[in-house]
């Protein structure tokens, strides 16, 4: 029964959101981007991380990082209605500062494609008789290959069109695994078997823990960059609209998950979620893999795409596209064979961090030169929290 109601949930879902009638809608087509690359990757490492690390506390850390994001998002929503839909001079400064952005952002792209393909690599396997890191990183090495020979021969504009196929399954499946789990947490809460673990990283170190897991809450900058297709107004409106939704997710799988497995009871794996899933219903852990391998391929197409043209636009053409792609490939490779996930995921939280220090900079000097003082103190602040997390942002111990 409880199989059947999350595949009800699943398809249930995907209809609604595949409806023609939904996707010709402005505000949602705005909001589906952002909001895609908020809950993908981090949904899939956040819940085993938070619950090994902070235990009990799991909610409020999570609390936390949806709210630094939030405020970094304001930042960006402050700069995206200070340029407008028809931009203006902008002072030298600002100027300078969003070149270094944007190399910033190209540059946070190779790792976060890095961090996307070694998941893939771990999901692709985690339910197969071959699952161990080695054959991961083969798996993710050949996926490189795929793309670097695509985007060098083809470009990706095929690829790109799987975007809203892969959001619609991500999220649909996401839909499904929230059912089970919360048929999982009230049968624990009727029975009163819910357990409230301490947490096992204090002080500190909590603190930078919570710096490197940054990047697993990214992704609402994208609206940003949506100018082509949308009025500012309606880009700051859904990155508000990704932003409050994502939350809402994260929140609710974080309690769902937090109260319900022993200290101990599985390994922190970068797939621990599967093991975790296969408690709660035999058909999570099939629907997660699908998701995974679904979203994080179109995560990894949509970032290689955007980090080749940026670094093909900053450096004038001297480097193409294709070119930009090879060194985003040459990065990631040295990345997959020489660091775990969870370090990359802590790289890529810094390099992330780094472009939402140099944005919060930008609104800091526009709202001086708008002679608003007091926000733009709160920006400069914002930008220092930004500049912390560069320096102190570490990893999970694996």
């Amino acid at each position: 029964m409880l199989n059947a109601a999350i595949l009800a949930s699943v398809v249930l879902t995907a209809i609604l959101l595949w409806s023609p009638r939904l996707q010709k809608l402005p505000s949602w087509r705005a909001m589906i981007t952002p909001l895609a690359s908020i809950i993908g990757s981090g949904f899939l490492v956040l819940g085993p991380i938070l619950d090994e690390s902070y235990g009990k506390y799991a909610p409020l850390a999570m609390a936390a990082l949806c709210i630094v994001a939030y405020f970094f998002g304001a930042a960006v929503r402050f700069n995206i209605a200070t340029i407008g839909d028809a931009p203006t001079k902008r002072s030298a400064p600002e100027e300078r500062l969003e070149t270094l952005a944007s190399a910033m952002l190209g540059f946070a792209y190779m790792i976060s494609v890095a961090y996307y393909l070694n998941l893939f690599g771990a999901f692709g396997l985690s339910l197969t008789p071959v699952n161990d890191p080695t054959n991961a990183k083969l798996l993710t090495t050949a996926v490189f290959a795929i793309i670097l020979y695509v985007g060098w021969t083809r470009g990706f504009r095929t690829l790109e069109s799987m975007e809203y196929f892969s959001v619609t399954m991500k999220l649909s499946i996401i839909a499904g695994l929230l059912v089970g789990m919360a048929v999982y947490f009230f049968g624990k809460l009727e029975t009163g078997q819910l357990i409230f673990l301490p947490p096992q990283t204090t002080g500190w170190a909590s603190v930078t823990l919570a710096f490197g897991l940054i990047v697993t809450v990214q992704g609402f900058e994208t609206s940003r960059y949506l100018s082509e297709t949308y009025d500012a107004a309606t880009r700051i409106r859904s990155m508000h609209w990704a932003q409050w939704i994502s939350t809402a997710i994260y929140m609710t799988y974080i309690l769902l998950l937090a109260y319900v497995f022993q200290q101990g009871e599985l390994e922190l794996t970068e797939t621990a979620i599967v093991d975790m899933m296969k408690v709660v219903a035999p058909i999570l852990p099939v629907l997660l893999v699908a998701a995974a391998l679904a979203a994080q391929f179109s995560a990894a197409v949509a970032d290689t795409s955007g980090s080749g043209g940026l670094i093909a636009e900053l450096s004038g053409n001297r480097l193409s596209s294709r070119q930009a792609y090879a060194l985003l490939v040459a990065i990631g490779l040295v990345l997959t064979w020489t660091a775990n996930v969870f370090e990359i995921i802590a790289y890529a939280s810094r390099a992330f961090a780094a472009y939402y220090a140099i944005q919060a900079a930008i609104a800091a000097v526009a709202a001086h030169r708008q002679s608003k003082g007091l926000r733009s103190a709160a920006f400069w602040l914002l930008a220092l929290l930004g500049a912390a997390i560069v320096g102190f942002g570490q990893a999970v111990a694996a």
